[in-house]
């Protein structure tokens, strides 16, 4: 290959995460609420019936369609069908950083104002409950930080023989920080906790 026609594909190259045509992609939105003249989060207690994470807390979102143009349609388009609202309900769309899980999906976060929010009709299929937090409490409360570490095992029959070390080769454990919110009897906790405590830190 000549070097001219590398330098095209690199020049037209745009860089994204590596690897990502394999990765799931999901979309959810961090739902803004006024109530009592006060900004409130709201949040969704996942359907004991649904086969991934039954009874966890969340936010509304789901896996991008075919038929979805853009990740923020998704996020809308599952909050509609989790909240039973109309997208007209759903204004001040705006993105946050997206996040690329170790479990191959990359999420994109948004937040977006419900108006009418007294209208909500969760969609029992997969949801069991709505709850709104106050913003302050969240400005006046940050989270708790625990640490889950995971060790590295490579497979039977790993080719020791080919790195420096063998057998003996140093791998660096893994540290992940998990973040808690504790509010009344709620846990907030995992990938909600994350993405919430980034818009904590962007609205700041």
């Amino acid at each position: 290959m000549e070097l001219d026609k590398i330098n095209s594909k690199l020049k037209n190259h745009s860089p994204f995460v590596l690897g990502h045509q394999e990765f799931s992609k999901f979309a959810v939105l961090l739902p803004l609420v006024l109530k009592d003249n006060e900004i409130h989060i709201l949040f969704e207690v996942r359907s004991h019936k649904m086969r991934r994470q039954p009874g966890e807390i969340c936010f509304p979102g789901g896996r991008m369609d075919k038929e979805d143009k853009t990740e923020q349609d998704t996020a809308v388009r599952e909050t509609t069908e989790e909240l039973g609202i109309i997208r007209d309900q759903i204004k001040d769309v705006f993105p946050l950083d997206y996040l690329v899980s170790p479990y191959g999906m990359i999420v994109y976060p948004y937040t977006g104002l419900i108006t009418e929010s007294e209208s909500i009709k969760p969609n029992p299929s997969e949801v069991d409950e709505v709850f709104q937090v106050p913003l302050s409490f969240f400005i006046e409360n940050p989270p708790k930080i625990h640490h889950i570490y995971s060790k590295i095992e490579p497979e039977e029959g790993f080719p020791y023989e080919l790195i420096p070390g063998g057998e003996n080769y140093n791998w660096r454990p893994g540290k992940i920080d998990e973040l808690f919110y504790i509010y009344e009897d709620k846990a907030i906790w995992g990938l909600t906790a994350k993405i919430l405590t980034h818009f904590m830190e962007v609205i700041r």
